[in-house]
């Protein structure tokens, strides 16, 4: 019976994925049946930290992520965890050798977010989005190599610069609920209630770079992963292209957003780019 508790422990990973974010269950469905559990259970784990921090308001927060990070321990210890989003995390971290030092780097950013508002220098800003964005990409790449660590160590620098381009894009996208809701800049040198065009095309340039050099680790990917990532990478581009054409004062007074159906024809140009092999 063990069993059927993991399968349905693995499904409530894949619910907070549908339920949180559309377009990542989209690219988690672009990969390999074989990987999609493990995917899943990984941004489950990411989702419900970021959570606590981010929007359990009028409750411990600080508490609430303590006792998150201890379960998780203790399911790690125990191999199991009647929180089901933990029991699926940590069989995901044993099987593909997830080295703690990611998770462990990852609820520090997570636990900044509770103490630290402003990010004054470019060490600050990007140790943070190491921790937040960078690590998340690595556990992903542990799974996407199935524990070929040669392979792990050739592409891991590409992913970090594809996690820093996700997180930076949400930095942006998000500029209006960092800074009037949660009363947070990480972005060091900007002011954000003087943001001007300038300061945006900084900001969009950098990200730029990160995805070309992140472009060049995708197309090296094992097949079973490949167009997954590469259909992420596409809506991302999307949506920072969609940022750099918004007004700087829209997108600091709104949350900038890519349609459902800009989505899916997104996806369908995705899949002939790769199909055609654009995507070598």
């Amino acid at each position: 019976m063990k069993q059927l508790f993991d399968d349905v422990s693995f499904k409530c990973s894949k619910l907070v994925t549908k339920n949180y974010s559309t377009s990542f269950s989209l690219a988690v469905y672009m990969l390999s049946p074989s990987i999609r559990d493990a995917i899943y259970s990984i941004y489950g784990f990411v989702r419900f930290a970021d959570e606590i921090v981010d929007s359990f308001h009028g409750f411990e927060k600080e508490d609430l992520i303590t006792e998150f990070e201890e379960d998780y321990y203790k399911a790690f210890d125990r191999g199991i965890s009647l929180n089901p989003i933990l029991n699926s995390f940590q069989q995901t971290v044993k099987e593909y050798n997830i080295t703690d030092d990611l998770i462990q780097a990852f609820l520090r950013s997570m636990k900044l977010d509770l103490i630290k508002s402003d990010y004054h220098s470019k060490e600050e800003y990007d140790a943070y989005i190491y921790g937040s964005a960078d690590v998340v990409g690595l556990m992903c790449l542990k799974v996407f190599v199935a524990g070929d660590n040669e392979r792990y160590n050739q592409l891991k620098d590409e992913a970090m610069r594809l996690g820093s381009a996700f997180q930076k894009v949400n930095f942006l996208r998000d500029l209006k609920d960092d800074n009037l809701v949660l009363n947070r800049n990480y972005f060091p040198g900007v002011d954000l209630n003087s943001f001007d065009e300038n300061a945006k095309t900084a900001i969009i340039n950098e990200i730029n770079e990160d995805f070309r050099v992140a472009y060049e680790g995708i197309v090296k990917l094992p097949i079973e992963a490949k167009f997954g990532v590469y259909t992420a990478f596409v809506y991302y581009k999307k949506l920072l292209k969609k940022l750099e054409n918004t007004p700087c004062e829209e997108i600091g007074s709104a949350r900038i957003r890519v349609s459902n159906y800009t989505k899916a024809g997104l996806l369908a140009r995705s899949f002939v780019s790769y199909k055609l092999k654009l995507v070598q």
